[in-house]
């Protein structure tokens, strides 16, 4: 087995997919690349079992197929000192010693038998499958992955839900402080069906796609998902179980609306929770009919501090109160110039929104618990 490949565009691929590996594997093949050649196609995968990530690369050169898996680790800290230039691999299937030539040099690591490398699973016959654009995939998860939670007790909210329907496609993530819902209904399925993408396979996803430039190929059955795109096919297990009834527990007569300039309202905030107490990170909102008054305080050191916004409000006086860090996140991931709040009362939770949508075909919805105020 014989190909010769360049440094740079090795080692680009390796680092796309290396963020799989876990730091610590219940199996040692797993620290190691998979290296598949077929005729002038290089595969390589890299898994944690749980979610398997592989790339391509067309070679000019090439000679004799077969698969070995080599040291992760080393390759990666190799390949980072090389200038670009071409790299011929010699491997031995026999001895399953590999040697690395460069213009300069020559490098021998011992690689292991790729036979034990786990297999991909299988999808079941009657699986799913639609094709959707890569951008409304990557927004989808871009409004979503931020809310998602880390509890061990409940790990069907440790990822984010994908549902899809004759309608439209929805992308719905919570930690039981806080909700995204994200719409989009400009894509549609012929039957209904849902699944639980898990965080991991989630951020890889988020960090491939801003380079997609075509549709991503989405395969899912109850257990296993097959992402495919141009340069990259990610597949995963899915968390397993139900998911909460999230739509019974976003409030409906809201008849309080608050319209705020975004940018202002999340520096005022973060300028403001700075004094906040550290363990509850409460900030009090007084809503009047042309302003927003913004305090938090720290009794136990003595300090506060307050800032007044305008804004424009229809409703009934009141002051309610959030976890500052939490509705910080909410509108770094709102993107428009103006949100609107939607509140019924203090103990109720607030809807987040886009004051004017971007797109007809785009719903998004932010929904945060408020906190106790002590008067």
């Amino acid at each position: 087995m014989r190909f010769v490949v360049s440094s740079t565009e090795l080692l680009r691929h390796l680092n796309a997919i290396s963020r799989v590996i876990a730091s610590k594997n219940t199996l040692p093949i797993l620290d190691n690349f998979l290296l598949k050649l077929e005729g002038t196609t290089l595969s390589i995968t890299a898994s944690d079992l749980e979610t398997t990530l592989i790339t391509k690369i067309e070679l000019e050169s090439s000679d004799a197929d077969g698969l070995i898996a080599v040291q992760a680790k080393i390759m990666l800290d190799t390949l980072k000192e090389f200038p670009e230039q071409p790299l011929t691999f010699n491997i031995d299937p026999d001895s399953l010693a590999v040697e690395i030539l460069s213009a300069n040099g020559k490098f021998t690591i011992v690689g292991h038998n790729g036979e034990d490398f786990p297999v991909l699973p299988r999808l079941a016959e009657n699986h799913n499958e639609i094709s959707l654009a890569h951008d409304l995939l990557l927004s989808g998860i871009n409004k979503t992955l931020f809310a998602t939670a880390d509890d061990e007790l409940r790990p069907v909210m440790n990822g984010i839900y994908i549902e899809l329907s004759p309608e439209e496609i929805a992308f719905v993530a919570s930690d039981a402080h806080k909700l995204v819902r994200y719409k989009r209904s400009d894509i549609k399925y012929n039957d209904v069906a849902s699944f639980i993408l898990p965080k991991k396979p989630a951020s890889l996803l988020k960090s491939l796609l801003p380079r997609e430039d075509s549709d991503v190929k989405l395969e899912f059955d109850e257990k296993n998902a097959y992402f495919t795109l141009s340069g990259f096919k990610l597949v995963c297990r899915l968390v397993e179980g139900k998911y909460p009834a999230y739509n019974s527990v976003i409030p409906l007569n809201n008849p309080n609306e608050l319209v705020i300039d975004r940018v202002e309202f999340y520096t005022t905030l973060k300028r403001v929770s700075v004094f906040a107490n550290q363990g509850s990170n409460l900030v009090r909102l007084k809503l009047t009919p042309t302003e927003l008054i913004v305090s938090a305080q720290d009794i136990d050191f003595a300090i506060s501090g307050i800032e007044t916004i305008k804004c424009e409000y229809e409703g009934t006086p009141m002051e309610i109160g959030f976890k500052s860090t939490f509705l910080v996140e909410i509108l770094s991931n709102l993107a428009a110039e103006d949100v609107k709040m939607k509140l019924s009362d203090p103990s109720r939770a607030g809807l987040m929104l886009p004051a004017e949508k971007e797109s007809e075909f785009e719903d998004v919805l932010m929904l945060l618990m408020p906190m106790m105020i002590n008067a």
